[in-house]
């Protein structure tokens, strides 16, 4: 539908909600905005929400409809095009490996790397996809 502007929340399945804590909120400094121990939280990042589940609570939900998955699941954070080095510094400098770096059809680079429960991350600049 032409009506969607935007996917607004993202969600990862992940067991360690006291590590995705630490990772996402203590290292990556991203805004809680709930937080219900060993059920899920969830934080904010720009305009968007990260939503955490843990797949042992989420999977026999009743409301909203159960949901899990298992395996590397994937998301991407958008930065300005000219914060990207410099993101990619902090990053390196948080001492959390840079896994892989790709340069796209637009000729922009994106780089990769993983959460405390493997899932992989990517950083892009504005208009990778444009």
């Amino acid at each position: 539908m032409k009506e969607f502007l935007q996917i607004k929340e993202s969600c990862l399945y992940i067991r360690d909600l006291e590590k995705a804590k630490s990772f996402y909120h203590d290292k990556l400094g991203l805004e809680i905005i709930m937080y219900e121990e060993g059920k899920h939280i969830f934080f904010r990042a720009g305009t968007s929400v990260l939503l955490c589940f843990n797949p042992k609570d989420s999977k026999f939900k009743k409301s909203p409809p159960p949901h899990y998955a298992e395996g590397n699941q994937h998301f991407a954070f958008e930065v300005d095009t000219q914060d990207y080095e410099n993101v990619k510094r902090q990053i390196a400098n948080l001492g959390i490996e840079i896994t892989d770096m790709m340069v796209w059809k637009s000729g922009q680079e994106s780089f990769y790397f993983n959460d405390p429960e493997n899932n992989v991350l990517e950083v892009v600049p504005v208009g990778v996809w444009d």
